[in-house]
C-alpha cells in the first residue's frame, strides 16, 4: 500500500508545518524529474542510430594516400552516422578484388578501372561484385614544373623533349636528358617505356625508374625544392601533383588501339598515345548490398570534385598528418559535398561528432 500525497492535498492541510510541505513537494519533484530522466533516456536510446551489420564492417586498405583518407572519411561516416564499427584490412589492388569477390572484403572504397580492368570485368560478370559510384576521374601524365615550362617556353610537348635533353642533365650521364619513370615494378613502367621508345628519346634521355614509389617522391622533391628542372611520369590526385605547380606535356591524341600496345610489355612497335582518363570508383561485396542497403546508398553517392581531391592531397603532404586527421579536416572544411551524399539525419550526427 502506497499513499500519495499531492500539492493540492497539502493545500488542504493548513496545519501541516512548513517543513512537512517541503519534504512531500520534495519527493513530488525527485519523482517527476526521475520519470523525465527515464523518458528522455528511452527517446536517446530510440535515436541511436543502429548500425544494419551486426559486425564490423570490412574496407580494403590499399597503401596510396587518396584510399587511406577516403576510407577514413567513410569509416568516420558509419561510425558517427550510422553507428557501425569497422576495421581496415590491409591489401592491393588484384588480392583485394579477390577478396571482394569471396566476402572477406564488404567494400574497396577505391578502384582504378584501367589498372585492373580485365580482372573487374571477369569479377563483375560472375556478380560477386557490384560497382556502386564513380569517385572522380583520375589521370596519369608526363610533367614539367610551371618554372621549367616558363625558363623553356618552347618546350610544349613530351616529343620536343630531345631538343632540350642538355636542360635536364643526367647526373650519371650528362650527355643526356634524365627522364623519371615509373617505379620499378609497377604497371606504368611498362607504359612509360613503351611510350619513351615510341617517341625515340632513347638517345637522348634515360629512362630512370626509382626502386620504389617513395624513392621517386623524394627525388621529385627535392629537385623541385632547389627549382631544378626535371621531367617526369605522375599520375593524380596524390599529394604530389597537389602540392606543386606543374604543366603536363602534350601527347597525342589518346588511340585506344595504340594504348593497348603501349600496356603490353612485348609490344613490338608501339605508337604514342596520351594516357586515357581513369575512371576511379567503388566496389562492394553483392552481398553487402542486401544486407546494408542503407549504407550502400550512401557510399554510392561519394563523390568528390578532382579539384577539391588534389586540395585535400596537397593538404595531406603540407602538414604530414595521418589519413584520420585528413578525413577529419576534410569533413570540417567540405561539408558542402558530404552532406549530399547523406540524408539529413545522419548528416546531423556526423556533424555533431565534429
Amino acid at each position: 500500500m502506497s499513499l500519495h500525497v499531492s500539492p493540492s492535498h497539502i493545500a488542504l492541510i493548513p496545519s501541516a508545518p512548513s517543513p512537512f510541505k517541503r519534504i512531500v513537494l520534495g519527493l513530488g519533484l525527485a519523482t517527476a524529474l526521475l520519470a523525465f530522466a527515464a523518458a528522455s533516456n528511452v527517446a536517446q536510446a530510440a535515436q541511436e542510430p543502429q548500425c544494419e551489420i551486426d559486425r564490423p564492417l570490412k574496407f580494403g586498405g590499399m597503401n596510396w594516400e587518396s584510399n587511406l583518407v577516403l576510407v577514413e572519411i567513410e569509416r568516420f561516416i558509419a561510425e558517427k552516422g550510422y553507428g557501425c564499427e569497422s576495421e581496415v584490412l590491409p591489401t592491393e589492388t588484384l588480392p583485394a578484388l579477390a577478396a571482394l569477390e569471396r566476402g572477406d572484403l564488404d567494400i574497396n572504397t577505391e578502384i582504378w578501372l584501367n589498372s585492373v580492368a580485365e580482372p573487374w570485368a571477369k569479377a563483375e560478370a560472375g556478380g560477386k561484385v557490384k560497382r556502386i559510384g564513380d569517385l572522380y576521374m583520375g589521370g596519369e601524365a608526363w610533367f614539367i614544373p610551371r618554372y621549367t615550362a616558363e625558363r623553356l617556353p618552347d618546350l610544349k610537348s613530351a616529343a620536343d623533349l630531345p631538343k632540350f635533353k642538355d636542360e635536364f642533365k643526367d647526373p650519371e650521364e650528362p650527355s643526356k636528358g634524365r627522364f623519371y619513370g615509373c617505379p620499378a615494378g609497377w604497371g606504368c613502367e611498362v607504359v612509360s617505356g613503351n611510350l619513351f621508345k615510341a617517341l625515340n628519346l632513347e638517345d637522348s634521355f634515360t629512362l630512370f625508374s626509382p626502386g620504389t614509389g617513395a624513392t621517386q617522391k623524394a627525388a621529385l622533391t627535392a629537385a623541385y625544392q632547389r627549382k631544378e628542372n626535371m621531367v617526369f611520369y605522375y599520375w593524380y590526385p596524390t599529394p604530389l601533383v597537389g602540392a606543386m605547380d606543374l604543366v603536363k606535356l602534350e601527347l597525342p591524341a589518346y588511340d585506344k588501339a595504340r594504348h593497348a600496345c603501349l600496356t603490353d610489355p612485348n609490344c613490338a612497335q608501339p605508337q604514342a598515345s596520351a594516357y586515357p582518363d581513369n575512371p576511379v570508383f567503388t566496389a562492394v561485396s553483392t552481398q553487402f548490398t542486401q544486407d546494408a542497403p542503407k549504407l550502400t546508398e550512401f557510399l554510392s553517392k561519394v563523390a568528390v570534385p578532382l579539384p577539391v581531391m588534389d586540395k585535400v592531397m596537397a593538404h595531406m603532404e603540407e602538414t604530414e598528418d595521418e589519413p584520420q586527421d585528413v578525413a577529419k579536416w576534410f569533413l570540417e572544411n567540405e561539408g558542402g559535398i558530404w552532406n549530399a551524399w547523406l540524408p539529413a539525419d545522419v548528416a546531423g550526427r556526423v556533424k555533431a561528432a565534429l
